[in-house]
């Protein structure tokens, strides 16, 4: 038996940190087109961040694109929750790729019914430590809910037929536990899974998924087959809705693996003898810089020497994403940018080239 033992939440020591949960932003009820628009005859990153919203706006209106959110960062934690929610259900994305973070061990485990808190960088970690709360920046997180989500993603991993999946299709049966399980139903993952936009976690055991898997694959009898995870899979699925979609536009927040990801779909597709078109719209939110080299503060030109990114309709903003986010979401929303939008669902065209549908899970 394992000696960790959790400490509950009304304990008073550890009550007083987790008291105020994180409120979601709802961009619907905030109409920011004056100001984003008086922002773009400004300067600096506040006109920058204005033709990145009319560019989303582009890729929205393009009846031809196939819009591919891509998400690294803290940001489920942070707040922005309904704002991926709500792009999913709005149609006003396609796909996601994202680190395993913020589908794992933020949104999935909030549709258990966990929460995140507000909370303070002022604070002494070893006492966090000892009480079970992990801290991201100034959020708590209670470290025994997270291990039940841990545990939650094994039993799923428990109950498919044993064999390589994608991280897509594994967080598409995610989503289908949640269709009966869920206690928070204003999920990403839930959404996702109805509205067929496909999820992509290309580092997905980077996160609580991760610990799930392993606890699968220890506890299966020696010898015995076990579900694992085929990223090359996720590569070549989404490689094909490149080929199948043409035209795309990328809406990044952060850069990362998901933003390199999303971008290599590209030369994937080249690679397989597939003429494709560079993406033809291409936004980035980042604080990074790119003076290191490193690929979170890449420009999007330098994408385009690359083969990647087309620099016509291509716009970086140099901003924190808890402010930026919502409000080029909310620019393009109150445009009615989406309203004319067709729904893709590209999760159902990728299910129906799988050879062998996953077992049902609950």
């Amino acid at each position: 038996m394992s000696e960790y033992e959790p400490i509950q939440k009304n304990d008073p020591r550890k009550a007083k940190f987790l008291r105020e949960p994180v409120e979601h932003i709802d961009f619907k009820r905030y109409d920011v087109t004056g100001l984003v628009d008086a922002m773009g005859k400004t300067a600096f990153q506040a006109r920058n961040l204005a033709r990145a919203a009319r560019i989303y706006v582009q890729m929205l209106q393009d009846p031809g694109c196939g819009v591919i959110l891509c998400l690294a960062g803290s940001l489920i934690s942070a707040g922005l929750k309904k704002v991926v929610h709500d792009l999913v259900k709005l149609n006003m994305v396609d796909a996601i790729v994202s680190t395993g973070a913020n589908i794992v061990d933020q949104d999935f485990f909030e549709a258990l019914g966990f929460k995140h808190y507000i909370g303070t960088p002022a604070v002494d970690d070893n006492e966090m430590r000892e009480l079970h709360i992990d801290r991201i920046y100034d959020t708590f997180i209670d470290e025994d809910d997270l291990r039940e989500c841990d545990a939650t993603v094994g039993a799923i991993a428990d109950e498919l037929s044993p064999r390589p999946y994608s991280s897509r299709e594994f967080i598409r049966e995610m989503g289908r536990y949640l269709t009966k399980n869920a206690r928070n139903r204003e999920s990403v993952v839930l959404a996702a899974f109805e509205s067929d936009v496909p999820i992509f976690c290309p580092a997905f055991s980077d996160c609580s998924a991760g610990f799930g898997l392993v606890h699968h694959q220890f506890h299966a009898p020696d010898g015995a087959p076990t579900v694992t995870i085929d990223s090359a899979k996720d590569f070549l699925e989404l490689t094909k809705l490149k080929i199948e979609s043409g035209d795309t536009g990328l809406f990044m927040v952060g850069g990362g693996v998901p933003k390199n990801f999303a971008q290599d779909v590209v030369v994937a597709a080249d690679v397989l003898g597939k003429e494709v078109p560079m993406h033809k719209y291409a936004v980035q939110i980042t604080v990074a810089d790119e003076r290191d080299g490193g690929l979170s503060g890449s420009t999007l030109r330098e994408a385009s020497s690359w083969g990647k990114v087309e620099t016509t309709c291509e716009q970086m903003v140099y901003a924190e994403a808890t402010v930026a986010f919502p409000i080029i979401a909310g620019y393009a929303y109150h445009r009615k940018a989406h309203a004319d939008r067709k729904a893709r669902r590209w999760a159902a065209i990728l299910d129906r080239q799988v050879d062998r549908q996953p077992a049902r899970v609950g």
